[in-house]
């Protein structure tokens, strides 16, 4: 498979029968024939549109951009909602109010991370719980024995708008007054295009934005993704594939499940050992992750731009030391850029390694720390960077 500046290129694609997966309901706003479809948490996604995605980074940069993502909600409730939440995940969630929502992983027995997601507090005993790839409702359940509590689909669908430029649009976006304060993780009722939603302030790519939640099995998704587009006008909105997030969710240092975090890792390897509270007196995978190892396995790496972007194997010397997981040409970087994921915890923090492609074509790389820029996170918090963006 030859590489490319296109991030979907770098995968081969087969034909899959719609029987067994789900298509968004936003779907027929967007279709064309030059569409490629992903599938992710049982849900089809648009992972290509057939174009240049760099413009649509671009505007995720500079503007704001429309996002069809497979995220999958499942809700938690009932009188014993918050302790199935204690006892599932591996941080403490007993302080998070209602309308505020939080980053949370779940481990097994020996502590490797299965699932990751953001859980949102909607009620005193009901939960969103906003799952990345895998999955989880088999698990959830089984986890659930003695507890009065319930897992349940929602079938709730996810639109996220991202970009320096989303905020913007909320007054002409929503049918009721854009939730005040809208705070980084807040999460909030509204209606949009008359269906009612919840938003977050949150989304996948580091940058500025927020996400929509329908609440409505039978939305009208058409009617609700061109209102959406319409109330973007102003701010050029315009509607892309993930190729971009893809891009941008690596540059940003945010992992997917599934492709950067398995169960092979614990949270202290993959580098979130922040989001483990072993104070908490129990959880699945506690005592495991008491003994683990808290050092670090996965990093960033960096290569020359002329190098391609692929999931090549890492030597040190002659010695395979472990593998990129994902990789993508950074347009604002102008570098290759990816996630290396190493077989044995080392002091590999700034080490010059070597990638090996299919092929057997080497590139000369380095590790690096995570994000590759933007490590004060100013930009979803909607501050300008301390550089200028690149033209």
């Amino acid at each position: 498979m030859t590489q490319s500046d296109n991030y979907a290129a770098n995968y081969e694609t087969f034909e899959v029968s719609a029987k067994r997966f789900a298509p968004s309901p936003w779907l027929e706003a967007y279709r064309n024939d030059a569409m490629i479809l992903g599938v992710y948490s049982g849900r089809f996604y648009p992972l290509s549109l057939g174009k240049d995605p760099m413009a649509d980074y671009w505007n995720l940069r500079r503007k704001a951009v429309l996002f069809d993502v497979p995220e999958h909600p499942i809700e938690i409730s009932g009188p014993d909602a918050l302790a199935f939440c204690q006892k599932l995940f591996c941080r403490d969630v007993s302080k998070l109010k209602v309308g505020r929502a939080t980053y949370a992983i779940a481990c097994n027995g020996d502590g490797g991370i299965i699932m990751d997601g953001v859980l949102m507090r909607l009620a005193p005993e009901r939960y969103f719980y906003v799952k990345a790839n895998g999955e989880f409702l088999l698990w959830m359940d089984a986890m659930r024995a003695q507890l009065d509590v319930q897992i349940s689909d929602p079938e709730s669908w996810v639109l996220q708008v991202q970009g320096p430029l989303s905020m913007q649009m909320l007054p002409d976006l929503l049918d009721t007054q854009p939730p005040e304060p809208f705070k980084y993780f807040d999460v909030a009722e509204c209606r949009v295009a008359g269906e009612p939603f919840l938003i977050s302030r949150s989304g996948w790519t580091g940058e500025l934005g927020f996400e929509l939640y329908s609440m409505n099995p039978e939305v009208d998704g058409v009617r609700v993704f061109e209102h959406i587009m319409q109330a973007g006008r102003d701010v050029e909105l315009s509607f892309s594939s993930l190729e971009s997030m893809g891009i941008r969710r690596i540059e940003a240092g945010i992992m997917d499940n599934g492709e950067d975090l398995e169960p092979g890792l614990t949270p202290y390897a993959a580098g979130l050992g922040r989001f483990v509270d072993l104070d908490k007196p129990e959880f699945v995978g506690r005592e495991a992750l008491v003994q683990a190892d808290k050092r670090c396995r996965l990093f960033g790496i960096t290569a020359d731009a002329s190098a391609a972007a692929g999931r090549h194997r890492i030597y040190d010397g002659n010695r395979e030391v472990g593998h990129m997981t994902a990789g993508a040409r950074s347009p604002y970087l102008d570098k290759v850029i990816g996630y290396a994921k190493f077989s044995q915890a080392d002091d590999w923090l700034g080490r010059s390694v070597v990638l090996v492609g299919d092929a057997g074509e080497r590139f000369d790389a380095l590790v690096v720390e995570l994000p590759f820029f933007d490590k004060s996170k100013r930009l979803p918090r909607g501050l300008p960077l301390d550089e200028e963006l690149a033209p």
